[in-house]
């Protein structure tokens, strides 16, 4: 059992729904998003996807890239990201943390160092967004085998003949990329969600968290009301971006939270 699997757990016990957020590590400089990072779970997050920023992120919209190269800049490297993650847990041993990035950095460290690393500094599971599942054996299943959930994501065009195969060797919980597209552009529908979640579940016992596309505390708990919990990244992204103070984008972190818990 990882913190994730635990977390889950406690939630389907309360009967609430999972809360997840996203934020770059190292965005706009390492104080300050530890700060951050550090005041999530008092705000409600019940898992906190961390970003390792990458020099050729395909996968995100422009905060998220702006974001990236503003940790870059700040001097953000995979060395630091570990180091940022034990600062988290000298002061939080039970939030789950979730990498989320691409495998080169990973790749160029040396797997099984990376492995023993992230496992070490507190890391829970990861979301590599650029290995298929073709490529298991590079790092999900060593990953797995030492004890970190690896994340897959489902997408609106995962068809029938595609889904066994990313639900493999997936496990923690399957991410549900609401839209068609990158991040932080179109807005999530509940009802265009709703079966969608429906026919994963047929296929899996793993939670369905889903992401992309939710911005609002309305839209969270929509989301979150049809799956079993819901992703912010973008929008809490672009609040720091904007210069926002810690205090209030942890503010508007525990809106959507409190949104998603309704649900």
């Amino acid at each position: 059992m990882t913190r994730i699997d635990d977390t889950f757990a406690r939630l389907k016990d309360e009967g609430k729904k999972a809360f997840v957020t996203y934020v770059m590590a190292g965005d706009p400089d390492a104080a300050r998003a530890l700060s951050i990072v550090k005041g999530l779970p008092a705000a409600g997050v019940d898992i906190i996807e961390l970003g390792m920023p990458f020099t050729d992120p395909m996968a995100d919209g422009e905060t998220i890239q702006l974001a990236g190269q503003r940790a870059l800049e700040s001097g953000m490297t995979l060395e630091k990201f570990l180091q940022f993650v034990r600062d988290f847990r000298a002061g939080d041993d039970t939030t789950p943390i979730v990498m989320m990035g691409y495998y080169n950095p990973i790749y160029s460290r040396g797997v099984d160092r990376f492995i023993a690393e992230a496992k070490e500094a507190g890391i829970d599971g990861m979301i590599i967004v650029d290995l298929p599942p073709e490529e298991d054996e590079e790092l999900c299943i060593p990953a797995q085998a030492a004890g970190l959930n690896f994340i897959r994501l489902a997408t609106p065009t995962t068809d029938a003949k595609r889904l066994p195969k990313v639900l493999q060797n997936t496990s923690g919980f399957v991410y549900y990329v609401s839209i068609t597209g990158i991040t932080g552009t179109a807005e999530a529908s509940a009802v265009d969600v709703a079966p969608e979640v429906a026919r994963i579940k047929e296929s899996t016992d793993l939670p369905i968290i889903v992401g992309f596309g939710v911005k609002t505390p309305e839209t969270a708990e929509a989301v979150a009301g049809v799956a079993d919990g819901t992703v912010v990244g973008s929008a809490i992204v672009q609040k720091i971006a904007d210069g926002q103070s810690t205090e209030d984008v942890l503010a508007f972190v525990k809106s959507l939270a409190d949104g998603a818990h309704r649900a």
